[in-house]
């Protein structure tokens, strides 16, 4: 009886071999991208990789860069949430500080690999970049030219287990929405925008509606000169509103809030509304309704909007003739005047359906604040719950709003003059504006508040006399 014996190959055999294999697959791709049409490589790749996926247990999830014509959201999600600087395994990434911003931007680069884990389990990203034959997609993000050429794809993969596919879809992804947004906002730069005067020249094309600059306004509620308990009440009113996103929605309500500032010029209604963009971190649209001729124009501004945003219509007692809402109309200009040579024609019943009608759900978390020297101008449709919540009296400058105003401009909390400064204050009219003014006039605190003291005693109708200066 013979046995016969299996003697394994050398080291040095299966080297060989293993070089010899590698050598053909090389050759092979090389003769492959040199003589095959792009689509038969596209084709034969997907085929094998489809093949080796049947022996494999891994599952891989494709994000796409664009959803039909427009932006998929969840690989905008990703572009911010999968940050390459908290990842060691990174090797490069970029780094840009795009067009009006203040931020230093880091992204994933092209074909790079993040491996996470999240509930014990390992995610691999990568983010994928192929050139492809040139063709014309929908801008989404232009507002000028319809389509733009695209000669690149990008989509992000995702590998894991197929047993946790269940777990990515139903709570992953959900997670990486959610923390996208947190991130988003943490480094957001706050915007100022404005009407774009050209926004009506541009026919065929969709036009631009707002211009924005960077809103660097240094209020805060710390440095408002008001009364402590009414700073207070509006930080909680607006804490408030931003946790009530399904009470809203419960009750059948757009997640929306209304604040109508009304008081005398200079009383700070311009500083509060720049407070409260600073404290919520929210951009500013500033509204000039006299600017608007058209009803069908304001519902596209409204429409053109961001979340997350105040909207400001400044002395809205002056923008239109809201007064009368039964005024006969005025006759129509005669045929041939340009189109800014044309009246407003925006009336009181629109404004009220932007702010309490069907338009006003255009919009999430949305701040709308009108202000007004003269509260007792306004229509009373416009000053009832649901359209104006808070009515908030920005009034003459108070002693608490002084010392707040002192440490602001002078550095100082105390001093022997504050005692008659506040003396009159109580019984004079003067504007947090026109104190500001002295304050600025003079880096010495004693001849700072002296100043102030004889703009003081000029609106109070007293004299000058210097015994006056003693503090009582």
């Amino acid at each position: 009886m013979s046995v016969k014996t299996f003697q394994f190959p050398s080291t040095q055999t299966i080297v060989s071999t293993a070089a010899s294999v590698a050598a053909s697959a090389m050759l092979f791709r090389s003769l492959a991208r040199e003589y095959l049409p792009r689509d038969l490589q596209y084709y034969i790749y997907f085929k094998l990789r489809k093949l080796f996926a049947l022996f494999s247990s891994e599952f891989v999830l494709v994000v796409d860069e664009f959803e039909g014509l427009g932006n998929n959201h969840l690989f905008q999600a990703l572009e911010v949430y999968l940050r390459p600087q908290i990842h060691p395994n990174t090797r490069s990434f970029r780094v840009t500080m795009p067009k009006k911003e203040n931020k230093i931007s880091v992204v994933m680069e092209r074909n790079q690999e993040i491996i996470e884990k999240f509930n014990g389990v390992e995610l691999r990203w990568k983010l994928v970049s192929k050139n492809i034959p040139s063709k014309y997609i929908q801008a989404p993000r232009s507002e000028y030219y319809p389509s733009i050429e695209k000669s690149e794809l990008r989509y992000y993969e995702l590998r894991f287990n197929m047993k946790y596919k269940n777990m990515v879809l139903s709570e992953y992804l959900p997670y990486v929405m959610e923390q996208a947004k947190e991130l988003k906002e943490e480094k957001k730069t706050l915007k100022l925008f404005t009407l774009k005067r050209e926004r009506v020249r541009y026919i065929g094309r969709r036009p631009e509606m707002w211009q924005s600059v960077n809103l660097d306004h240094p209020a805060t509620f710390d440095t408002l000169a008001m009364d402590l308990e009414a700073k207070q009440g509006i930080m909680e009113d607006l804490d408030r509103f931003l946790q009530r996103k399904d009470f809203y929605r419960k009750v059948g309500k757009a997640w929306k809030r209304g604040y109508l500032l009304f008081g005398p010029p200079g009383t700070g209604k311009s500083s509060l509304i720049g407070a409260m963009a600073n404290y919520l971190n929210f951009d500013i649209y500033d509204l000039e309704l006299t600017d608007i001729r058209r009803n069908s124009e304001l519902r596209k501004l409204l429409i053109s909007t961001g979340n997350r945003s105040i909207l400001v219509v400044e002395d809205i007692d002056c923008s239109l003739d809201l007064q009368d809402r039964l005024k006969k109309a005025k006759k129509p200009k005669v045929p041939g005047y340009s189109y800014e040579d044309q009246e407003p024609k925006v009336t009181l019943s629109a404004v009220l359906n932007f702010i309490d009608g069907l338009w006003s759900s255009c919009g999430d978390e949305r701040i709308i604040v009108f202000t007004t020297n003269h509260r007792d101008r306004l229509d009373p449709a416009l000053l009832r719950p649901g359209r104006m919540d808070v009515h908030i009296h920005m009034s003459y400058c108070s002693p608490c709003g002084f010392r707040t105003l002192a440490s602001n401009y002078l550095g100082i909390t105390e001093h022997p003059l504050f005692v008659e400064v506040e003396r009159l204050m109580k019984t004079t009219n003067v504007t947090p504006a026109e104190v500001g003014e002295e304050l600025l006039k003079n880096e010495d605190s004693e001849l700072a508040l002296t100043s102030l003291l004889d703009l003081l005693r000029q609106k109070a109708g007293q004299s000058h006399e210097p015994e006056l200066l003693t503090p009582i």
